[in-house]
């Protein structure tokens, strides 16, 4: 019986030694995406395709708040009925282009700044896990979302800065 629990402390101590020598790591994501170049160009890219299509809503605009004046004008010269009607369906008309435009466009913007962040969030990820590999990290937590951090936790943002050649 002796032996048993001997042999079972034995197999145990490497395991509690172990525990003990875990080493884990926490970071900001968001933080260090903030100071990569790339991130930059890619909001500019986002902020010139932004521009283009708030200037061509603002042309639509501009023609819906024109034919809206030629209404009230159609209104006060007491226009025929035939000539209303078809100045009423040509502003629900632009109404519903100037809908599908926004709709249009949001979705295009979503989809640039998925396509154009993919490849930076990737190469964060890939730091991270090179950093992870390399310092002997049991994990890596997103600082982010912590709520308390002990003494054990390291923080590695400035080692996936290294990796990612940012100072």
């Amino acid at each position: 019986m002796f032996k048993k629990v001997l042999v079972a402390a034995l197999v145990a101590l490497p395991m509690c030694i172990q525990a003990q020598t875990l080493k884990f790591g926490v970071l900001n994501p968001s933080e260090i995406m903030q100071v990569m170049p790339e991130v930059a160009t890619a909001q500019n890219t986002l902020k010139a395709a932004s521009d283009k299509y708030e200037a061509q809503a603002k042309t639509l605009q501009d023609e819906y708040n024109k034919k809206l004046t030629e209404l009230e004008t159609l209104e006060k010269n007491k226009a025929d009925q035939a000539t209303m009607d078809a100045k009423i369906n040509e502003i629900q008309d632009l109404q519903q282009r100037m809908q599908t435009f926004q709709q249009t466009a949001s979705k295009d913007l979503q989809q640039q700044q998925e396509t154009l962040m993919a490849p930076i969030q990737q190469k964060v990820i890939n730091a991270i896990q090179a950093v992870g590999g390399a310092g002997g990290y049991a994990a890596i937590l997103d600082g982010g979302v912590l709520l308390y951090k002990g003494t054990q936790l390291e923080d590695v943002s400035a080692k996936v800065k290294a990796q990612l050649g940012i100072k």
